[in-house]
């Protein structure tokens, strides 16, 4: 047996024929028209959300909040941030928004309402001194940033085109994380990058413990560092693995950065022309930046770097696995994919894509661990 099949649902389909009849016989009722049409007022006027969120981390809101004791009125926070007295009613209105998109917990018992810091308003608080927390905020100012919402306003028009240059190359003339960024605008390329690195890193602490059982046995790994050059993970890792020899395949162009201190081997190389031998190669939300094709140089070439199954040899992916269930879950899959669309040459993959890379590369199975929040781990075989 080459490759299991993934035990993922198929998505039932209908076909063109059995499309088009219900078309023309399915007739709205006047209730589902109604409400048709608050739906349509939703999904038009949903980018208010994100801009919401931007307006709320630029004044420092969910900070101000932790502040306060981790609840706080609008009356508070206009003291707290230093507001026009004017404003008030028109806070009580964002963070209204912002408490029914999920950002903020409410607390109604009061006229005026209190609200609350939740998990996901927790990782937009400065300054919290705790292993897992790291503050997202640099990502919310880069998704909502005019570099990329000026890339997403230009769909359209690049649907009509014969090019599949990603919308934010063919409108900036630079690529996203890359030098050519830097030296069209510095700013916006260091608040990316730190973006890409409270991405990548965050819940490094979580996956080692979930984890903890994948690197038994292993003597050394090998770890691929992606577009930041970020070496975080494999730092955690020889940490929670001492006895593992770790080399850090990193850019040349940031060799120059990494500490000779001796607990991490740093070579300098292109992931896509070699990679050093170890018994395990670990590449953490690497190749979802990726093309297919890319994805497959890569893998390819981790095949070479590692011994046998019967010898211990495998590959560790840590990547997001478009879960097709109902919920925020896909949502969030589904927006990262058309965001990788616009922004990069990337893509977010199902498990039947997955497969079909792992074969392409050569490798011969895999299982897919349990998932890890929006991502899965899969463990491949040469």
């Amino acid at each position: 047996m080459y490759l299991r099949k993934p035990s993922k649902k198929k998505i039932p389909e209908l076909s063109h024929r059995a499309m088009a009849g219900q078309a023309q016989t399915v007739v709205p009722t006047d209730a589902e028209l109604l409400q048709a049409q608050a739906d349509l007022w939703r999904h038009s006027l949903y980018y208010l959300t994100p801009m919401a969120l931007r307006c709320a981390v630029g004044l420092g809101i969910p900070t101000a909040i932790h502040r306060l004791g981790g609840a706080a009125s609008p009356t508070d926070l206009m003291s707290a941030l230093s507001l026009p007295t004017a404003k008030l009613p028109f806070l009580r209105r964002l963070l209204r928004l912002l408490a029914a998109s999920g950002v903020f917990n409410v607390d109604k018992s009061t006229e005026e309402g209190i609200y609350c810091i939740n998990p996901l308003s927790y990782l937009l608080v400065d300054g919290i001194p705790h292993e897992v927390h790291i503050n997202h905020t640099s990502f919310v100012l880069t998704a909502t940033s005019t570099r990329y919402i000026d890339a997403a306003m230009g769909l359209a028009d690049w649907f009509k085109k014969d090019v599949v240059t990603p919308p934010f190359e063919e409108l900036h003339a630079a690529t996203l994380f890359h030098e050519s960024m830097e030296s069209l605008d510095a700013d916006f390329h260091k608040m990316a990058n730190e973006a890409l690195e409270a991405h990548d890193n965050f819940g490094i602490p979580i996956a080692l413990r979930e984890f903890h059982d994948l690197f038994k046995g292993i003597q050394s790994v090998t770890y691929c560092c992606g577009a930041s050059g970020d070496d975080a993970f494999a730092r955690a890792l020889v940490k929670a693995f001492p006895h593992l020899k770790c080399t850090v395949l990193v850019d040349p162009k940031m060799f120059g950065t990494k500490p000779a201190d001796g607990v991490i081997s740093y070579v300098a190389g292109d992931m896509f022309n070699f990679v050093p031998p170890a018994q395990t190669v670990v590449l953490m939300l690497v190749l979802h930046f990726l093309t297919d094709e890319d994805c497959v140089k890569i893998l390819a070439q981790c095949r070479k770097a590692i011994p046998s199954r019967k010898d211990g040899g495998k590959v560790i992916i840590g990547d997001i696995v478009i879960d097709y269930s109902p919920g925020p879950m896909l949502e969030a899959h589904l927006l990262m994919d058309i965001a990788m669309m616009t922004m990069t040459k990337g893509r977010q993959r199902d498990e039947n894509e997955w497969r079909e890379i792992f074969k392409n590369a050569g490798l011969s199975d895999y299982k897919l661990l349990k998932k890890f929040g929006a991502r899965g781990v899969f463990e491949v075989y040469p």
